[in-house]
């Protein structure tokens, strides 16, 4: 019987011995691949042109996934296909771009016009190849050259193990990059607009309520807090002290907790919640959801330095711009 789940992990764990590989020969300082990599980041972040990509077949479909990586990270590249540049697409490169060209072998024969156009033109090339020797290496102004590793189907030379590399050296260069220039989570929305990624990163002051926030004072009666519970609909009110600092939060568990004895005549200070969960107003909405989740909280005060409340934010905010 065919157990193809073994046949599965020895893929994986294949693919997993080219990677420590790789890591290994990343962190040797004294490696050629290791000095490549820091200057490739240099280069890349005093760049004033564009990131091209280039790369036919599987080599072509990693280098297209590092271009879309390097773009969401605040890097302008792009892809450009090496047959389509034969044909008129060379125009698309100009002088003040570095073109990152991937080729396992590094002997490529569709890369040659447009190895022929950055040399023409003085147009810095970034390689990324196994092959130290090879044709590609030798035209590259920096050489990012890959651990000799097994692929992982050993009855065929299709790239595996080899595309793994690519894939995580291109991610580990565009993380690298982002970390250099400094970019922010907000910067990072900025590329991120739309979706799950541009949900989680919205700030929570975008997304709380800060009109008529449910709160009161500590020496209210508790039939107040009831009464500003019942109308805001959040299942909750915060006491604020004098100075409008917020000293204890009331919900609808607290009043619950409190239900079997009289609290005719009670404090809302008496069954308050003293130093309430709160969350920074630069705070971003996937951080105020990991405290929903973790605090088993459905509602938490977004305040300023001064710990004053600013607004109201409730875990089903987050969940209806789509943060997960």
């Amino acid at each position: 019987m065919n157990r193809f789940n073994d046949m599965a992990a020895d893929v994986v764990e294949t693919e997993i011995a080219g990677l420590s590989a790789l890591a290994a020969r990343l962190r040797d300082d004294k490696s050629d691949l290791a000095a490549a990599v820091n200057d490739a980041v240099a280069r890349i972040a005093a760049l004033k042109g564009r990131l091209i990509l280039t790369g036919m077949g599987k080599s072509g479909h990693v280098a297209r996934k590092i271009a879309a990586t390097f773009a969401s990270t605040g890097t302008a590249a792009t892809f450009v296909h090496p047959a389509e540049a034969s044909h008129g697409d060379l125009g698309m490169i100009a002088r003040e771009d570095i073109v990152l060209a991937l080729s396992n072998s590094g002997e490529t024969e569709e890369l040659r016009d447009i190895l022929a156009f950055a040399q023409r033109f003085a147009i810095p090339l970034i390689v990324m190849t196994t092959g130290a020797g090879s044709t590609l290496a030798q035209a590259g102004d920096v050489r990012l050259v890959l651990p000799r590793a097994t692929e992982a189907g050993a009855s065929t030379p299709a790239p595996t193990t080899t595309t793994t590399m690519m894939m995580a050296l291109g991610d580990a260069l565009a993380v690298a990059l982002l970390r250099k220039k400094g970019v922010t989570a907000q910067d990072f929305k900025a590329f991120h607009p739309g979706g799950r990624l541009g949900a989680a990163l919205k700030r929570v002051t975008d997304l709380m309520h800060h009109k008529e926030m449910p709160l009161c004072n500590g020496d209210d009666a508790v039939e107040t807090a009831v009464d500003i519970i019942s109308s805001s609909g959040f299942g909750c009110v915060g006491v604020v002290d004098a100075d409008g600092v917020l000293v204890g939060m009331v919900t609808d568990g607290d009043l619950r907790r409190h239900f079997t004895r009289s609290l005719k005549g009670a404090r809302v200070a008496d069954i308050m919640t003293e130093n309430p969960h709160v969350v920074g107003e630069t705070s971003v909405a996937a951080e105020a959801l990991a405290l929903f989740s973790d605090r088993k909280i459905t509602a938490v005060f977004i305040v300023d330095g001064e710990r004053r409340p600013l607004g109201l934010l409730h875990v089903h905010d987050c969940l209806e711009v789509g943060v997960v």
